[in-house]
């Protein structure tokens, strides 16, 4: 039986630093996606809605005001994927969002293997005085023990209190210096997969809220998730800004790789029996 992938929106950036924006991205993704611009093929060959089974259930009607009532909501929509054997996929939103998806996913899978894109590690113990900043959601992850790997890649602004909490968490981090996309680690199961979008060079994708020159290719990113074969239990895109995006190119970035985790969702799940809980 092929994996159902609920596709959820979360549009809220109440947690996001210096610009705000995100809250307009899953908008813009969908409108990509569904595009006449394009079709709705994977690199591999495999198509949404033929082969890989994906239901949109749209945005969450999220405050964008009250992160603890939000948290709430995004946590139920994850239980609900459990609860109809489907795989939650998510598109924020500013980063902060990954915390309530990943707490929900540990209660049911226990704690993850997460492969984070990112330019940013988002490891910050509090930014600007807030815990739940879209600085800080992987902080919360590894003190409340949901995830026992987190491999980082894209990594390009490491400051001197990130590296001291990516010691004190052990979190694996590949520095675009000197990077390869073959450095990075085939992760066991349960896998999550986070990508923040500016991860990319802003050459490719310069709609985003903090562009960081000196980025990932989207090829590279593609490299990298197509030697992934664990069982992946849910995804995020994260941290789009519309309005810094140039002719919908980082619209249209994020949308590629919804349909290539999409299509990695599909391809993994037979091959990834074993390694399930």
């Amino acid at each position: 039986m092929n994996p159902l992938i609920h596709l959820i929106g979360l549009p809220t950036d109440q947690n996001s630093s210096f610009e705000r924006g995100a809250v307009l991205a899953p908008a813009a993704i969908r409108a990509a996606l569904w595009s006449d611009r394009g079709n709705l093929s994977a690199q591999s060959g495999l198509e949404i809605g033929t082969d890989v089974m994906l239901q949109d259930l749209g945005d969450l009607q999220l405050s964008d005001v009250d992160c603890v009532a939000d948290d709430a909501l995004i946590k139920q929509a994850v239980v609900q994927a459990f609860g109809n054997s489907a795989i939650p996929l998510l598109l924020g939103g500013d980063h902060a969002v990954t915390y309530p998806v990943v707490a929900a996913l540990a209660q049911h899978h226990g704690p993850l293997n997460i492969l984070h894109f990112d330019a940013h590690p988002d490891i910050y113990e509090n930014f600007e005085g807030n815990p739940r900043s879209h600085a800080s959601p992987f902080a919360r992850i590894l003190e409340a023990g949901h995830a026992k790997r987190i491999v980082q890649v894209g990594i390009r602004t490491l400051n001197r209190h990130c590296r001291e909490q990516a010691h004190r968490y052990n979190v694996e981090i590949l520095p675009m210096l000197d990077f390869r996309p073959e450095h990075v680690p085939v992760l066991d199961g349960p896998l999550y997969i986070s990508i923040d979008i500016d991860g990319i060079d802003p050459s490719e994708a310069p709609g985003v809220a903090h562009p960081e020159p000196g980025g990932l290719t989207v090829r590279e990113v593609l490299s990298i998730l197509s030697r992934q074969r664990a069982h992946i239990v849910g995804a995020d895109i994260v941290e789009l800004n519309p309005a810094r995006d140039i002719n919908d190119i980082t619209a249209i970035v994020a949308a590629k790789l919804l349909r290539e985790v999409a299509a990695l969702i599909h391809a993994n799940y037979e091959h990834s029996k074993k390694e399930r809980p």
